[in-house]
C-alpha cells in the first residue's frame, strides 16, 4: 500500500489567551485538540466546520507556519519537527498555501511578474531567461496573459487576483497546496471558475489539496474525502459522497441540514443544535458537543469519544452514533406545490 503524502498524528495547538502581571499564562485556547488525518498524493481532503473550530490553524500547522504544542506532521515520510534547515527549505517549495483574501495576500507595490518571480528565485535555480519562460507558463496555466505580468494587483478583479495567487502557489512545483477558503471572498459567479481551475490543475499536475471551507455546497463538488471539525476536534471523516448520504455524527447532520435548497418544492429535515458553542478556553469534558447534543448520554459527559473507523473508511467520534444512525435523515425531500405556489411557478416558467 502506498504511504500517504501527508500524515498528521495527535496534533495539538494551544494559544495563550491571558497572562498574569508576572507573564504567567492564566488562560489558553485549545485551538486544535488531538487531530489526526492523512492526505494521499492527488487527493483532495476538505476540512469543514463553523468559524473558530480550528480549520485554518490545522492548515498552518501542516505547513509549519506555526509550531504545534504536541503531535507530529510527516510529509513524504519525514517528520517536519526534525527536518534540518536545508531540508525544511525544500519542504517550503513542496507545500504551498492559497490565502482566503486575494485583496490582502498580494503585495500592492509589486507587479504580478515580480510576485511570481519571487518564489522562482527562492526555490529554483532558473536563470533570468528561464524564469521569464516559467512566468509566461504560470500565467497561461491560470488563464492570464503575459501582458498581465507588468500590471499591479489593483488593476485586477477579485477572481483574477485569486488566479495570480494560485499561480504563485504553483511556481515552485509543489506536491501539496493548502487552500484556506480560496473562494469565500469572491462573487458567486466567479467561484465556479476558480474551483474548476483548481480541479483542472490538480488533475494535470497530480496535486494533493487540503481544502478548508465552511461552504458544504462547494465541498461536495471538489473533495474526495471530508473531515468535519468541532471545537478543535475532528468528529467525523469519510469519503465525501458517504458523508452527504449517511452523516452519522449529530454535528455533521446539523451542518448538512443548514445547506440552502435551490428547489422551491423541496423541504428538509432540520437538525438544529440548541445553544452556542462552548468557549475553547474552557471546553466541556468528554464530548465537546454534549452540552448541545439532543442524544446526550451519561458517558458523553465524561469520556472523550474515539474517532473509530469502520470497514467503509467512515470514522465517527460519537459514543451513540450506532443508536442514532442516519435513518430518517434526509437532506431534501420533494414536496407537492400548494395550488397558489403552482400558479406562480407556472406563470413565470419560460415558454418554448
Amino acid at each position: 500500500m502506498t504511504p500517504p503524502l501527508l500524515e498528521v498524528r495527535n496534533l495539538k495547538k494551544q494559544f495563550v489567551a491571558g497572562r498574569s502581571l508576572f507573564g504567567r499564562a492564566t488562560a489558553t485556547v485549545n485551538a486544535v485538540d488531538d487531530v489526526s488525518l492523512t492526505v494521499a498524493q492527488g487527493e483532495t481532503l476538505a476540512l469543514v466546520g463553523e468559524s473558530g473550530c480550528g480549520k485554518s490553524t490545522v492548515g498552518r500547522l501542516v505547513l509549519r507556519l506555526i509550531e504545534p504544542t504536541a503531535g507530529s506532521v510527516t510529509f513524504a515520510g519525514r517528520d517536519l519537527a526534525t527536518m534540518p534547515r536545508r531540508e525544511l527549505q525544500a519542504f517550503r517549495a513542496s507545500a504551498q498555501l492559497i490565502f482566503q483574501d486575494p485583496y490582502a495576500s498580494l503585495n500592492p507595490r509589486m507587479t504580478i511578474g515580480e510576485t511570481l518571480s519571487e518564489p522562482l528565485m527562492l526555490h529554483t535555480a532558473l536563470g533570468t531567461a528561464e524564469r521569464r519562460d516559467r512566468l509566461g507558463e504560470l500565467l497561461d496555466m491560470v488563464g492570464l496573459k503575459p501582458i498581465h505580468a507588468r500590471r499591479y494587483p489593483h488593476e485586477f478583479s477579485g477572481g483574477q487576483r485569486q488566479r495570480v495567487a494560485i499561480a504563485r502557489a504553483l511556481a515552485a512545483s509543489p506536491k501539496l497546496i493548502v487552500c484556506d477558503e480560496p473562494v469565500s471572498a469572491l462573487d458567486v459567479s466567479i467561484r465556479a471558475q476558480i474551483l474548476n481551475l483548481l480541479r483542472d490543475l490538480q488533475a494535470k499536475l497530480g496535486l494533493a489539496l487540503i481544502f478548508i471551507s465552511h461552504d458544504l455546497s462547494v465541498v461536495k463538488h471538489v473533495a474526495d474525502r471530508t473531515a468535519v471539525m468541532y471545537l478543535g476536534r475532528i468528529v467525523e471523516t469519510a469519503p465525501t459522497a458517504q458523508i452527504f448520504a449517511e452523516p452519522r455524527h449529530p454535528y455533521t447532520q446539523a451542518l448538512l441540514s443548514a445547506i440552502p435548497i435551490a428547489t422551491p418544492a423541496a423541504r428538509r429535515d432540520r437538525r438544529v443544535l440548541p445553544g452556542d458553542p462552548p468557549s475553547p478556553i474552557d471546553p466541556p469534558a468528554g464530548c465537546h458537543l454534549h452540552t448541545r447534543c439532543p442524544h446526550v448520554a451519561a458517558i458523553c459527559r465524561t469520556d472523550v469519544p474515539p474517532l473509530a473507523t469502520d470497514a467503509d473508511s467512515h470514522a465517527t467520534a460519537c459514543h451513540r452514533w450506532r443508536d442514532i444512525g442516519a435513518d430518517g435523515f434526509r437532506i431534501a425531500v420533494e414536496q407537492p406545490f400548494s395550488p397558489t405556489l403552482r400558479r406562480l411557478v407556472d406563470a413565470f416558467r419560460p415558454t418554448t
